[in-house]
């Protein structure tokens, strides 16, 4: 499972999550991506969920990058305990996640099994999400 080797914090506070990604929404590295339509947080679990899926579909051939990492830690108090007695202990990280955020990327496989493994990765996740090719100049 992703999540950092070393922060600065702990704990971190819920935050808001607005507007739409500015950098991170163009394909870099493969020829299809997998590009959020929606807001919202992915945990490491459906991250690595998603690449598994991806990489099983295409048998080892072509190369999967993975474009966002879980950084925020999210805490959660113990079932069956009273209110108070501070904030809780990290439980997990999530990746916050913009409109327009490219998610995943793809290359050195055809364009339907290309389709079809991020597919496969869109169902894992918790944002909605498009299958995008990239644009020749």
């Amino acid at each position: 499972m992703l999540a950092p080797k070393k922060i600065k914090w702990r704990k971190q506070q819920k935050g808001r999550n607005r507007g739409t990604a500015l950098r991170g929404s163009e394909i870099s590295f493969g020829e299809y991506g997998l590009q959020a339509i929606e807001r919202g947080r992915i945990t490491s679990r459906q991250i690595e969920a998603a690449r598994v899926a991806m990489t099983r579909f295409i048998k080892r051939g072509g190369k999967v990058w993975v474009r966002i990492f879980p950084q925020k830690p999210v805490t959660k108090k113990p079932a069956e305990t009273r209110m108070g007695g501070g904030k809780g202990a990290p439980e997990f990280y999530v990746a916050i996640v913009k409109p327009g955020s490219m998610l995943f990327e793809m290359g050195g496989v055809d364009r339907v099994s290309a389709k079809e493994a991020l597919t496969l990765a869109k169902h894992k996740l918790s944002v909605k999400s498009r299958f995008r090719v990239f644009e020749r100049m």
